[in-house]
């Protein structure tokens, strides 16, 4: 993502906080703390991010400097949380404007969470990964590995009791909905976990379990348990899922329709 487009983000997210600040003054500190104090997006989300999971034992001094570091040191979370806001934004019709994930949602805070959490793992400072994983896990009821690879433009709805396990990884444009596991099949180590490719959308409850990999452009419909490979843009449902037809959508993830159709006959209708 270019300079001039993290520019716009931010200038886009302070003009809406002035905003919000004109129309509800009861919140105006609120606003200031949170985003027209700081300079810059980065300063404004590590900022929030510490409050919220600062500890007895890590203070929210302390564990900002650590957040700060990781977005300093690695750019690419930068670019990965503004794709993800502008996700947000663009894919859940309740969320009018681009600064509620960065104020309100707790999806967001998690996935950028675990973002500063997998920068640590990778630098070997596995202790601090695993605390921030537990931190997240007890603040935002979610529970992603440190290990697991998140792709930007990642979109995770309520995301209430959300688990991606260690060896999974979730590629660019997905979507998730609450109560979605991406996880292993028991005590088998090694790589174990889901692989969820590009544009791929996630209905709430379903289970994905396994080294399995979810093609480009798939749908797996609410609650359904996953246990094998599903083709790109085809659509799943049911215990254990089975196809249903192939997706009308390129992806899924950036529509967000969870339906799927059948005919008179209960037939599936591609």
């Amino acid at each position: 993502m270019s300079e001039v487009q993290h520019d716009t983000i931010w200038k886009t997210v302070r003009e809406e906080a002035i905003e919000a600040t004109q129309r509800e003054p009861m919140l105006a500190s609120f606003f200031h703390a949170i985003i027209l104090n700081h300079q810059t997006l980065e300063d404004a989300l590590s900022f929030h991010l510490a409050s919220k999971l600062e500890s007895v034992t890590l203070p929210a001094i302390t564990l900002r400097d650590l957040i700060d570091e990781a977005f300093r040191r690695d750019p690419r979370i930068g670019d990965a949380f503004r794709a993800d806001m502008v996700a947000f934004r663009d894919r859940d019709p309740a969320c009018e404007q681009l600064f509620r994930p960065l104020l309100y949602y707790k999806g967001f805070h998690a996935i950028q969470a675990h973002r500063v959490g997998h920068f640590y793992w990778n630098e070997g400072r596995k202790q601090l990964a695993l605390f921030l994983q537990s931190r997240m896990s007890e603040v935002f009821a979610v529970d992603i590995h440190p290990a697991a690879r998140i792709g930007k433009g990642f979109f995770m709805d309520h995301a209430t009791s959300v688990v991606i396990g260690e060896t999974a990884v979730v590629e660019d444009n997905v979507s998730i909905l609450h109560e979605v596991t991406l996880g292993g099949t028991g005590k088998v180590s090694g790589d174990r976990h889901p692989k969820v490719r590009q544009g791929v959308l996630i209905a709430a409850g379903s289970k994905v379990l396994g080294n399995v990999e979810i093609g480009a452009g798939a749908k797996v419909g609410g609650g359904a348990v996953v246990l094998t490979d599903v083709p790109p843009h085809t659509t799943v449902v049911g215990v254990p899922a089975r196809p249903v037809g192939h997706t009308r959508e390129a992806s899924p993830a950036l529509e967000m329709d969870q339906r799927f159709f059948t005919d008179e006959n209960g037939d599936p209708v591609p």
